[in-house]
């Protein structure tokens, strides 16, 4: 996922898969001047790093990025990394990248990337794991890719109802349906249910279903979007819609 603001440098938050098409597109705008881009990285699962020696700005001298993560209980964060983008895993590690690459720990913290200004709090999943919100000219986004749902699929966390109070835009977990999240309690994820119950107590304009089930098709996506709209709740809110690969939305102020 990016973002951006006016013509400033992109914002990327975490470097999954989709990281590796970006950089085709970034580069393409960019033509051949060095990219420079920041990076919010939630936390540390496969799913949410594995782009990152993908990323074709960093194959070219020049190409830097910042990437913004949690600390970790066994090394640095650039220590822990470095573990896993390294041989046998991976044929370099990422200080052999042409680009460069600096990471920052962390967690709670409220910073500036120029118009945009960050707000990064703790949310419950396994591992450390951070939300964000973004905010920039009077419009807002919150990214909670990855929440553990309590057992009464109730009960928000303080940290996530501060990062999506009143957004524009959500891009929240909805990884299962019901009868899923039955047998998968404890998995780290939650119901789309659950995603409609955050976007409206936290008074949110927008909610993107995000984080899809692997074993999910698209028609059960849909459907899980049909389930999400019949909520009561999701009547308190402008649009559910589903994040899907490719999608562009421009947010209007209020």
């Amino acid at each position: 996922m990016v973002v951006e603001v006016d013509d400033e440098p992109p914002l990327v938050i975490d470097l999954g898969t989709g990281l590796r098409p970006l950089g085709h597109v970034l580069e393409a705008v960019s033509g051949d001047r060095p990219l420079h881009v920041s990076a919010l990285l939630s936390h540390l699962h496969w799913d949410h790093l594995i782009g990152l020696p993908f990323f074709t700005p960093l194959q070219r001298a020049g190409g830097t990025m910042d990437v913004y993560g949690p600390p970790q209980e066994g090394g640095s964060l650039h220590e822990v990394i470095d573990r896993v983008v390294q041989p046998p895993f991976f044929p370099v590690q990422v200080k052999e990248l042409h680009g460069s690459v600096a990471f920052h720990e962390v967690a709670d913290d409220d910073l500036g990337f120029g118009a945009a200004k960050v707000r990064i709090r703790r949310v419950p999943h396994l591992g450390t794991t951070l939300g964000f919100r973004v905010e920039a000219h009077g419009r807002s986004l919150a990214y909670v890719s990855d929440h553990q749902a309590p057992a009464d699929l109730r009960t928000i966390a303080p940290s996530v109802l501060e990062l999506c109070d009143g957004v524009d835009l959500l891009v929240h977990d909805a990884q299962y349906s019901e009868e899923e999240f039955a047998a998968k309690a404890s998995w780290g994820h939650c119901t789309v249910g659950y995603a409609v119950h955050v976007a409206a107590e936290a008074g949110v304009r927008q909610l993107a279903l995000f984080h899809h089930d692997p074993a999910h098709t698209d028609d059960t996506v849909e459907r899980l979007v049909e389930v999400a709209t019949t909520r009561p709740a999701a009547t308190r809110l402008e649009e559910v819609l589903p994040a899907v690969e490719g999608l562009s939305l421009v947010l209007s102020p209020r």
